[in-house]
């Protein structure tokens, strides 16, 4: 499942150890191009930067990079691992869903609570999957039976964005959540005051994700600004208590 290391389909670039720093230059943007029924780009930014979203999911990785350590579960890939996780991480494992990937070490079905070994992972990276998997209260569920005690999943999912085509065509398009959503469903296997769940965007962002505009076309201060009424990209942490 290609998505669950990419849910766009798209080669990254980045190697940043953190995420892009608020001092990036930004290019000269006409705002004016965005009076278009199509959008500039259906590659969401990746073909003119760093995406918009991973500006808000590789900031939230960092700021919980202490969880990232032990053995750790990721989806697809271990970039997110490598890259925040460092000297913490004791071993590293890569989930997929179908044989054929050469990055994975293992296989199995997050809706399957059977086919992943239960309380073996103390982190889980779980970012942008959610959205593609049909029946979410069992993956989450999964993912609980997945962690160690006082182990700690790591999630992240749209809340505004397009479709993905790529990932739609392969394996679906299913959800975009709220931060209420997201408390509700992670509520029901864990316990809520083990859960924090957290909101980035605002409208400009919003509307530039929507064009694929890139992290380098706006402002950092217009990035980092929060409109609790516009949830571009939604974060969770989860702990596993005892």
């Amino acid at each position: 499942m290609k998505h669950l290391s990419d849910p766009h389909g798209v080669i990254r670039t980045s190697t940043a150890s953190a995420p892009w720093p608020r001092s990036a230059r930004n290019r000269k943007m006409d705002w004016a191009l965005l009076d278009r029924v199509e959008p500039i780009s259906r590659q969401f930014g990746y073909d003119r930067g760093a995406c918009i979203d991973r500006y808000y999911i590789e900031r939230f990785l960092c700021e919980h990079a202490p969880d990232i350590r032990g053995h750790v579960l990721e989806i697809g890939e271990n970039r997110y691992t490598r890259q925040f996780g460092g000297d913490r991480v004791i071993r590293s494992d890569v989930l997929h869903v179908v044989d054929g990937n050469p990055k994975a070490t293992l296989v199995g079905d997050l809706t399957d609570r059977k086919s992943i070994e239960s309380d073996a992972f103390d982190c889980v990276i779980l970012t942008q999957t959610l959205q593609h998997i049909y029946d979410i209260k069992a993956v989450v569920q999964t993912v609980y039976d997945l962690l160690s005690p006082e182990g700690v999943v790591l999630c992240t999912v749209p809340g505004i964005s397009q479709i993905s085509r790529y990932d739609m065509d392969r394996w679906g398009d299913y959800w975009r959540f709220t931060s209420m959503s997201l408390r509700r469903l992670w509520g029901e296997s864990f316990e809520p005051k083990s859960i924090k769940v957290e909101a980035f965007g605002n409208v400009m962002a919003a509307v530039a994700f929507l064009h694929g505009l890139a992290v380098e076309d706006v402002e950092a201060p217009k990035l980092d600004a929060h409109d609790p009424d516009y949830e571009l990209l939604l974060t969770v942490r989860a702990c596993k208590i005892g």
